[in-house]
């Protein structure tokens, strides 16, 4: 392996999962392309014999990771307008993210609530469940 090579792989070695998520998003605007439906005829060419099929999630877990201080009143507004809190509450749980905003949600609702509180400033995790 070429010295470039090395260097990429042990660089790419250090990322943090968010870091990788992140790096592949910004890979897949460059070059129009989605990683995601490239691996999937791969994982097809050599299934395992007791695998059970892939099944996309439906339901997400919502998760607040970080509010910076700058954006708090935005962030708040959104937590509250999302789950019916109180401005208290709302306040608490920006202050001690990460917090779970929404243990179970539909995907199209996880990712519209994302989308507000990331528009708001947050930083937002979803998980499937």
């Amino acid at each position: 392996m070429s010295k470039n090579l090395e260097q990429l792989v042990d660089e790419l070695s250090s990322l943090t999962v968010l870091e990788m998520s992140k790096l592949k998003e910004q890979l897949e605007d460059k070059w129009g392309v989605k990683a995601q439906a490239a691996a999937a005829p791969m994982m097809m060419a050599a299934p395992a014999a007791d695998a059970a099929p892939a099944t996309e999630a439906t339901n997400f877990q919502v998760t607040l990771t970080d509010a910076p201080a700058d954006k708090k009143i935005g962030i708040i507004k959104v937590i509250r307008e999302l789950t019916g809190l109180g401005l208290k509450e709302a306040k608490d749980m920006s202050e001690g993210a990460p917090k779970v905003l929404k243990e179970t949600a539909p995907k199209a609702e996880a990712e519209d609530m994302k989308k507000k509180l990331e528009a708001a400033g947050a930083k937002v995790a979803l998980k499937a469940v």
